[in-house]
């Protein structure tokens, strides 16, 4: 099933918000370190606390998702993404192609080391978009 989740990005404060979003909200929270990804090693020893990955589900449904990985991209206006989770690779593609018209790819779709289908966008309109398949 074809789903938008909000994706939120932080500067160093992920755990924090997520943990907080868990006790108002509930659910089961998961987060990855950027220390425990192959990404881990590439990045400076003082990132690896920060979060990578941030997923809080409650009743089998994704609530919200998260990260500190902008740094110092973060600006006032880029801290949410639409995370669209898409059901084929051929939906994923679809949907990149004619989101990106006009925009501007940050990232083209890809195999990406958690095992999905993946790529960035930032639409014509300045709205950041994560596209992401997951093979069942």
């Amino acid at each position: 099933m074809t789903q938008l989740i909000a994706y939120l990005h932080f500067s160093g404060q992920c755990r924090e918000a997520l943990t907080f979003y868990q006790q108002c909200i509930g659910g089961e929270l998961n987060m990855q370190k950027i220390a425990e990804s192959p990404m881990g090693a590439q990045m400076p020893s003082d990132a690896g606390a920060n979060i990578l990955h941030a997923t809080l589900k409650k009743d089998g449904i994704t609530i919200v998702m998260g990260s500190d990985m902008m740094g110092a991209r973060l600006k006032p206006g880029n801290s949410v993404a639409l995370c669209l989770n898409c059901s084929s690779n051929e939906e994923l593609n679809k949907c990149f192609d004619r989101l990106s018209s006009g925009g501007l790819v940050t990232m083209p779709p890809h195999q990406s080391f958690w095992g999905s289908i993946y790529g960035e966008l930032t639409d014509r309109y300045g709205i950041s978009w994560m596209l992401n398949y997951t093979k069942n």
